[in-house]
């Protein structure tokens, strides 16, 4: 995934920008082919894949998606993996404005719905197709062998390059488990919204258990339309001859070649990421398969399996549901974006906890970069954070796809203001004033979406109606589950008298005023298995995936090449001058002479205040918590007094550093495993102890909660 790292937005781009990166693309294409014929063994595959990755995640330059045909409209009947792409009926009409033209630096060709039989027909067809290993000695295509009418896949492995060919027939879907780096290399597939085409760059892909199981969908090539079968058919034999070096399963794939069939390079995915979380203990098996999904799974050792992904039989009830109101509320989301003449769509996704909002909303950046270079994203939610770790306010320009969970797609935004806590309970306005200080920087060029809490009650609705006034929304989608009702219809009637928390309901327009344009609201009913309770699984728990974003933040550390693990005592900490640095503890009261006590083996956010800071050599304190930008996360190794100096361990780089004056402590720790798997140690190891009691006078925080003594909230106030 690629987003703006402290650069300027993608805007509009001229013609020539938009030839360059369709050509840097298509480079992709043509080295893939050159390496086939290479016969150095000097470099192992994982290392090469892991450097090429890495070269790719760290370009500041927005790269730009383009299709040479349009993407499949989201309103086309059919859920996400649940059907096939609509045909190509004939091409766009110049001039026309078609809603669901690619419109990335050009109009793509102009697509039409099937007719209602034909879509019948292949959503029939697709539903039975389920997946089969692909192992040697698979039965042809057609083969029943389970006797449910299910058509198998077909995947052969290149040994000596280390990486698998996948072939899929129009409409079929690949249920998988792990991770991978995905290569469409004839036709058309589509992930979690998001369309690949030939010639386009790899895209990394992650499907561990902590969401729900990612698909590959087939979606043919319309493009070739104007050639025969027997011309499509020879293509697509040629290129499996280029990426099958082995004559016995290049000859069996060839025999499974179909005109409309679908050609997809695997290959292993082997990162800093991936590498630092398999190697501590608790996160071993992240990207394994979860307990009820072991009897779903195809036979282990199969083509695909050997570059890391794990097919499953069935989507089972975990996987990604779309009801016709969540396909409706896309269609309509995309035509906004598409259409709007006066400014760019804001679009406010809510609901109650576990009802899909961080699924929906990466669904929905992902369909949106079918048809433009960037979308605008503003972090509201504390608690489950989609790019940064918990306790962040962001506000960032997306230009890659999300395929993945928040954790895997974790980076530096253009602006982020570190909070310091999971929940805004205890300071409500500051938690408002933050998102104001962050909504300055917003370009108004791109769309914006803006994601929320799941405190949809009492202060929590209140801060959702604040929101809704603020920005300006234009529209809401509020996610909702089951026959009750979890808070009121955020329609345009209610926010005309609903009070919030620092905004009051607008006085009815005059005569000479003209009346502001209502926001539309989109009501979206999660149909999936589990919408609205809180599951048991490991994985699934809220503190587990913020552990996790706080690891893939710091795994940044870790060399870029294939190597050993470094813990985190092996990186030399840098020297930062008590006297150039002010340090605050966000969440909680604590005495001057305890604060370096309280900070010493913490997270710290690393800030850059407005005014200078001097000191005379001790520390400085500062007295109340700032708004200010945030630059990076560290973990504050030691003080040591005496010398005036912190020793503060971070990815961030020493020129972003020297920038940074303020260093906040809030309520959001390291996690445990990243302190107790520490290898190489003897002895005790640093920040850890079993001696420790909160039986002790002072051993635990004392909160302190801010919200209750708001003049309006009283008695006599009214409300």
């Amino acid at each position: 995934m690629k987003v703006a790292n402290g650069g300027p937005k993608a805007k509009g781009r001229s013609s020539v920008e938009m030839k360059k990166a369709k050509k840097k693309r298509r480079q992709f294409h043509t080295q893939k082919s050159s390496m086939v014929n290479s016969d150095s063994p000097s470099t192992s595959p994982d290392t090469a894949m892991a450097k090429k990755y890495y070269q790719l995640s760290s370009r500041g330059q927005h790269s730009v998606k383009r299709l040479k045909s349009g993407a499949r409209p989201v309103n086309s009947g059919q859920s996400q993996g649940q059907g096939p792409p609509p045909k190509t009926k004939g091409k766009a009409k110049p001039g026309s404005s078609d809603p669901h033209a690619h419109t990335n630096g050009g109009a793509g060709p102009h697509l039409l719905t099937e007719s209602s039989s034909e879509d019948s027909e292949y959503w029939t067809a697709f539903a039975l197709s389920v997946l089969q290993n692909g192992v040697e000695g698979e039965r042809p295509v057609g083969a029943d062998p389970d006797g449910k009418g299910e058509e198998p896949y077909h995947a052969e492995r290149d040994p000596i390059h280390n990486w698998t060919v996948l072939l899929m027939r129009q409409g079929q879907r690949l249920h998988f488990r792990g991770k991978a780096l995905l290569t469409c290399l004839y036709g058309r597939v589509e992930v979690l919204g998001f369309t690949i085409e030939e010639g386009q760059q790899p895209y990394p892909v992650f499907s561990p258990p902590t969401h729900f199981p990612l698909s590959i969908t087939a979606m043919g090539n319309s493009s070739l339309i104007c050639k025969t079968i027997k011309e499509r058919r020879l293509e697509a034999k040629s290129i499996i001859r280029k990426y099958l070096s082995i004559a016995d399963p290049r000859k069996r794939l060839l025999g499974a070649v179909d005109p409309d069939c679908c050609l997809v390079l695997l290959e292993p995915l082997d990162t800093p990421l991936t590498r630092f979380l398999s190697s501590l203990p608790e996160h071993r098996d992240l990207f394994s398969l979860s307990a009820r999904e072991l009897d779903q799974s195809s036979v282990p050792e199969c083509p695909l399996s050997a570059v890391g992904l794990i097919p499953l039989r069935s989507s089972g009830g975990e996987s990604l549901v779309m009801s016709q109101s969540y396909r409706n509320a896309l269609s309509s989301l995309l035509h906004a974006c598409q259409e709007e003449s006066d400014g760019c769509p804001v679009i406010l996704v809510c609901g109650a906890k576990n009802t899909g909002k961080s699924s929906f909303t990466r669904h929905l950046i992902n369909t949106l970069l079918n048809h433009t270079a960037s979308v605008d994203y503003l972090e509201c939610d504390l608690g489950q954070t989609e790019f940064t770790p918990p306790g962040c306010l962001s506000l960032l320009t997306v230009t890659e796809p999300l395929l993945g969970a928040p954790f895997t797609h974790q980076c530096t935004p253009e602006h982020m203001v570190f909070f310091g806590e999971t929940s805004c309970e205890r300071d409500l306005d500051r938690y408002l004033e933050s998102l104001k200080f962050l909504w300055r920087s917003y370009s108004r060029e791109t769309p914006v979406i803006v994601n929320t809490m799941g405190w949809v009650k009492g202060f929590g609705f209140q801060l959702l109606v604040d929101l809704i006034r603020l920005f300006s929304v234009t529209h809401v989608v509020q996610l909702s589950y089951g026959s009750t009702t979890q808070c009121p219809d955020l329609t345009p009637a209610f926010m005309s008298s609903a009070p919030g928390w620092q905004t009051r309901p607008p006085a009815p327009p005059t005569e000479e005023q003209a009346a502001p344009q209502p926001h539309v609201l989109l009501s979206v009913q999660s149909e999936f298995e589990g919408a609205g309770t809180v599951s048991n699984m490991r994985y699934h728990r809220s503190n587990i995936l913020r552990d996790l974003a706080l690891l893939a933040y710091f795994s940044q550390l870790q060399a870029p090449e294939s190597g050993p693990v470094r813990p985190l005592h092996c990186f030399i900490p840098y020297q930062v001058p008590m006297s150039a640095v002010a340090v605050r503890v966000t969440h909680s009261e604590v005495a001057p002479l305890h604060t370096l006590y309280a900070a010493n083996g913490s997270l710290v956010g690393l800030c850059c205040l407005g005014e200078k800071v001097g000191g005379s050599g001790g520390p400085v304190l500062l007295s109340h918590t700032p708004i200010c930008p945030c630059v990076g996360f560290g973990v504050l190794r030691g003080a040591d007094t005496a010398r005036g100096l912190y020793f503060l361990v971070t990815p961030v780089a020493p020129s972003v550093l020297r920038r940074v004056n303020c260093l906040l402590m809030g309520g959001v720790t390291l996690p445990h495993t990243l302190l107790r798997a520490q290898r190489g140690i003897e002895g005790e190891k640093p920040y850890v102890t079993m001696e420790y009691s909160f039986e002790l006078t002072g051993a635990g925080k004392m909160k302190v909660f801010k919200g209750l003594l708001r003049r309006e909230h009283m008695g006599g106030s009214g409300h």
